[in-house]
C-alpha cells in the first residue's frame, strides 16, 4: 500500500498543491469551512435524537430538511480532504491519527446513513426514547473520532 501512497504524492496534483504557498492554506480553509457546516448539521439532528432541543420540530422532518446541507458539505469534505491528503500522502500513511480518522470516517457515515437515518425516520416521539439517545450518543462519538484524528494529524 506504501507505493501507492507514494505515488499519489508525487502526481500532479499533489506536487503543484504542496509546492504551492496559496493552495493548501485555501484548500484547508474550505475543508473547514465545510466541517463547520457539516457539524451543523449533524448536531442538529442529533441533538434532536437525544432530546435536547428542537422538540417542537418533527425529528424526521428536521433530518429531511438538514440531509441537503450534510450531504453538500460531506462531499466538500471529502474532494478538499482527498486534495488535502494527495499533498502529504507519505506523511498520513505514518500518522497513527490518519488511520484514526479514515476508520472513524467510514464508520460515521455507514452509521449515519443507515442506523441513524432509520432510527430519524422512524421517531416521531415527542420525547426521545432510549433508542434515539443511545443513537445520538454513537454518533457523535464516531464524528468526534473523524474530529480528533484529522486534528491530530497536524501533530504527528
Amino acid at each position: 500500500m506504501f507505493p501507492l501512497f507514494q505515488w499519489l504524492e508525487n502526481s500532479g496534483i499533489g506536487v503543484t498543491i504542496r509546492g504551492s504557498h496559496v493552495l493548501f492554506p485555501v484548500i484547508e480553509a474550505l475543508h473547514l469551512l465545510a466541517l463547520g457546516l457539516f457539524g451543523s448539521a449533524v448536531l442538529l439532528v442529533d441533538m434532536r435524537l437525544a432530546g435536547v432541543g428542537l422538540r417542537s420540530h418533527p425529528l424526521a422532518a428536521l433530518e429531511r430538511e438538514a440531509r441537503p446541507w450534510l450531504l453538500a458539505s460531506l462531499a466538500v469534505l471529502i474532494v478538499s480532504g482527498f486534495l488535502l491528503f494527495l499533498s502529504e500522502s507519505v506523511k498520513a500513511y505514518y500518522s497513527v491519527p490518519f488511520w484514526v480518522k479514515m476508520a472513524s470516517l467510514v464508520s460515521a457515515i455507514a452509521f449515519t446513513f443507515t442506523v441513524r437515518r432509520k432510527v430519524a425516520e422512524a421517531n416521531e416521539m415527542e420525547k426521545a426514547p432510549l433508542s434515539g439517545k443511545v443513537t445520538a450518543v454513537i454518533s457523535l462519538a464516531l464524528w468526534a473520532g473523524v474530529l480528533w484524528g484529522g486534528r491530530w494529524i497536524g501533530f504527528s
